[in-house]
């Protein structure tokens, strides 16, 4: 198709679904606005920079802030602690809503189903400091677990302030907050798997754990490694939120991550570059995780993102 014909096509489709396309303006300037435009303030990663000054008169340094960050033993502190809860938040809450997803397509009686799927999506909407307060009232020292298991002779247990039990509560909660809304894509993905197969299975005899791991599973299977490419991707990325009410003073060689370094550094001492360059480590290593799990998922056989 020549560049003319191409033209008068898009004139045409523009004039024809004018009004599809002007829904679009909105969320193209969202991301203009909040994720283009702010691109230019990586500068500030390169400079010792001065809030009066601003980018254009702040003294460049070259890479001096990074060489700063990469001396300091709370960076790599932060950075470990911030891979180790990312990965115990693979192993154990990225099977979790594959698992409830299964779980619910399975369920044959409509009505409860909706009802359990309305009930598995509300933590997500719920803000992270009402769940570290409900989190603190329930298994805080003398919060409502403890207060029962004493009642029943059986000690208390600190599961906010010893280091172990604190990373399994950590986990527990990311899972009841986020496996919920994570079995969307994965039910939608299902109801895409042809219902002739199980209607095949049926005739055959076949159990429903049979089912489930030769028609259910496969069916998804290209979901699940698009799905686990990206949080291999975000492996080196963490929500401020969850850290940040979950932690204290008492397991803070565990809670301390990059996002609360960063919000320390950057807003507590004032220290922008520090704080842009821990955020542009972060995009470039996060872009190298994410490309090798899609080379590795393309040489292994499977579908990648590209």
């Amino acid at each position: 198709m020549s560049r003319k014909n191409r033209k008068n096509s898009f004139l045409h489709a523009l004039k024809r679904d004018y009004l599809l396309y002007g829904l679009l303006l909105l969320p193209i300037a969202y991301l203009i606005i909040f994720k283009y435009a702010p691109i230019y303030g990586i500068l500030m990663a390169f400079q010792d920079y001065n809030i009066f000054q601003g980018i254009g008169g702040s003294e460049w340094v070259g890479l001096d802030v990074f060489k700063f960050i990469f001396h300091q033993n709370s960076f790599y502190r932060a950075l470990t602690n911030t891979l180790v809860l990312n990965l115990l938040d693979l192993v154990a809450g990225f099977p979790a809503p594959i698992i409830l997803a299964i779980l619910l397509f399975e369920i044959r009686y409509v009505k409860f189903k909706k009802a359990t799927q309305t009930v598995l999506y509300l933590p997500h909407f719920l803000s992270w400091i009402i769940i570290g307060g409900m989190v603190y009232l329930i298994f805080s020292s003398h919060g409502m677990a403890n207060n029962l298991l004493n009642a029943l002779g059986l000690g208390s247990i600190e599961f906010l302030s010893q280091k172990t039990n604190w990373l399994i509560m950590y986990v527990i909660v990311g899972i009841w907050q986020n496996a919920g809304w994570g079995t969307i894509l994965y039910l939608a993905a299902m109801t895409g798997i042809n219902r002739e197969l199980f209607e095949a299975s049926d005739i055959d005899g076949c159990s429903r754990l049979r089912k489930i791991w030769h028609i259910t599973l496969p069916g998804i299977k290209h979901t699940i490694i698009i799905l686990l490419i990206l949080q291999i991707g975000r492996m080196v990325s963490i929500g401020f939120d969850r850290p940040f009410v979950m932690g204290n003073s008492l397991v803070s060689e565990y809670s301390d991550v990059i996002s609360t370094f960063v919000y320390r550094v950057g807003i507590g001492s004032g220290d922008f570059s520090q704080a842009t360059a821990v955020g542009l480590f972060q995009s470039v290593v996060g872009l190298i995780f994410l490309v090798t799990a899609n080379y590795i998922a393309k040489k292994v056989g499977e579908q990648g993102i590209w």
